[in-house]
């Protein structure tokens, strides 16, 4: 990704407290990983407080003075405020420490725009990135012709800072058309897999927790895993199966974040709604983290914003390998947890059990003869279902299964 650039962005990384300000030294670090997603190198982080962001330059006129000077102590090429700024705050800072001047919002923006692979993805992220900038063209004047090229800038919603307000209305009207299109072919989709007896799992969780190693364990597929925030995008469906026989669908869906820009959600909207029709959500938490328990309610927010609920929820306290053994983990909104390695494989036989018991729950125990001629049954109860012995017998095959209450066993 840093291929783009001829050397490393340097950036000087700015928040507001407006009370607990050990909470606005964390974000920061939040949001140097961003940037180092974004191929960028963060100099210095700045802390003011603040009873509120300032509504002209977000931080106070005295304070954009010191940035000014700090951007040519630390030749740095920017200032990145961990906050989304209106066109006027982002416009008036830019003016008073003569850079370049990135929010929050747009570095996630150009994150995402960087690493949406398949064409849904990528027209995603372009009509968040159109409805950001159509939000904030008017009055953006000086400030916009500093962002010039790097960070920011990038993708598949680049456009011309002269476009007007009419032209980028109705390149968001065409792409929202071809995304309801997207959506159209996804519910077919979705219609058929529910169909399908194959019960369904949606993994969930704060970015970088996770989620692709543990689908790669779990499935044995080679899903990009990388220790970067917001490696993976794209949603991916792999067929695992349990060790009592199971087949399960497992979708890896994207990461959530503090303070996701609105456009995103709305715009991956379809995608995040897979979860809402698993029949088991896995709710995967970096137990590492210091700041655990905020991503825990960054995702129950999110899934709340999206009204995904009335789902089994189990979480799983991921890199158990890189905390004491005696730490307790608890999460009293999951139906369950779990704590495992994703990394090292620890673990993965108490979630094994623990999707496989709430998928029981769901299912109806059946001990009958099957006829010869319909032997397909048996079949299907070996895909869809739990089978726990088969016998021939002169009348037919004699089982003992779990099946989904779906399946229909004459």
């Amino acid at each position: 990704m840093t291929d783009n650039f001829a050397s490393t962005e340097k950036y000087i990384l700015v928040a507001v407290a407006t009370g607990d300000e050990e909470a606005a030294w964390d974000s920061l670090d939040e949001l140097e990983a961003l940037l180092d997603t974004a191929g960028g190198e963060a100099v210095c982080h700045v802390v003011q407080n603040l009873a509120h962001p300032d509504r002209a330059v977000y931080v106070g006129k005295g304070k954009a003075e010191e940035l000014r000077e700090m951007v040519t102590i630390n030749e740095a090429d920017g200032i990145i405020c961990d906050d989304e700024l209106s066109a006027s705050q982002m416009r008036n800072l830019s003016e008073l420490t003569e850079t370049k001047v990135i929010d929050r919002t747009t570095l996630i923006l150009d994150i995402f725009a960087a690493h949406a692979k398949t064409r849904e993805g990528r027209l995603q992220v372009e009509i968040a990135q159109q409805k950001y900038r159509y939000a904030r063209l008017r009055g953006m004047g000086e400030a916009l012709s500093r962002l010039g090229g790097g960070i920011g800038t990038r993708g598949p919603g680049e456009t011309k800072l002269e476009t007007d307000r009419r032209v980028i209305q109705k390149r968001i009207s065409v792409l929202s058309g071809e995304i309801e299109a997207m959506k159209r072919a996804r519910d077919t989709a979705r219609k058929k897999r529910s169909a399908s007896p194959l019960p369904t799992v949606a993994i969930v969780g704060y970015t970088n927790a996770g989620k692709s190693t543990l689908l790669n364990k779990m499935t044995g597929s080679d899903v990009l895993s990388e220790d970067k925030l917001f490696a993976t995008l794209d949603p991916t469906t792999r067929l695992a199966e349990l060790p009592d026989g199971q087949q399960v669908l497992f979708t890896d869906t994207v990461g959530f974040i503090n303070k996701l820009p609105h456009n995103l959600v709305d715009a991956f909207r379809s995608t995040l709604e897979e979860a809402g029709y698993a029949d088991i959500i896995l709710h995967v938490i970096d137990a590492s983290d210091p700041q655990a328990e905020l991503h825990r309610r960054v995702v129950y927010d999110t899934l709340r914003d999206l009204d995904i609920s009335g789902r089994p929820v189990i979480t799983v306290w991921n890199k158990a390998d890189l905390v004491d053994a005696s730490e307790s983990f608890r999460d009293f909104d999951a139906d369950a947890s779990v704590r495992i390695s994703a990394k090292t494989g620890q673990g993965l036989g108490d979630l094994y059990e623990a999707v496989a018991e709430i998928l029981r729950e769901n299912r109806v125990y059946i001990d009958k003869v099957i006829p010869y001629r319909d032997a397909a049954a048996v079949a299907r109860i070996r895909s869809a279902g739990q089978l726990l012995s088969e016998e021939y017998e002169e009348n037919g095959i004699h089982v003992r299964a779990y099946v989904p209450r779906s399946l229909n066993i004459n």
